[in-house]
């Protein structure tokens, strides 16, 4: 299995990391999301914006949550992602992941390693490559 993301620029200018997903919001509608695919984050995180999008239910109480801006407030939710294939078939993670209560804590939803950890993950800027590689995919380091 092979998810391509891409290299894009962000409303700040830097140019990041991202994979485009779904999200299964509260109507079971799915929602586009754009991911920083963080290979340092522990876990998903959901922005507030997001959260409001989705309007998901949480299933835990506020709970904090820090990186490197500091700590916030946040709240677990019960949902679905699903990313696409390189053959464009579907892949789906239920779980419960972290979303953020204020809107100016968290300004880009992060995939973390709760699901990049299933995943050989290739971050490559001058490659121009962004992939989570699994099962029949591999990847080899070549010495010219």
């Amino acid at each position: 299995m092979r998810i391509n993301g891409k290299w894009l620029m962000c409303d700040d200018g830097v140019v990041r990391p991202m994979v485009r997903g779904e999200v299964l919001a509260g109507d079971d509608s799915w929602e586009w999301v754009e991911f920083l695919v963080d290979t340092g984050a522990d876990r998903t995180v959901f922005t507030a914006a997001t959260l409001a999008k989705l309007s998901l239910q949480s299933v835990t109480a506020h709970e904090g949550i820090s990186g490197l801006g500091g700590g916030a407030d946040s709240v677990i939710v019960e949902t679905q992602i699903r990313l696409t294939r390189e053959n464009s078939g579907k892949v789906v993670f239920r779980g419960h992941y972290a979303a953020v209560t204020e809107l100016g804590s968290l300004d880009i939803d992060v995939l973390g390693r709760d699901i990049t950890g299933l995943f050989t993950v290739i971050v490559d800027q001058p490659g121009d490559t962004i992939c989570l590689l699994g099962q029949r995919h591999h990847y080899a380091i070549q010495h010219d």
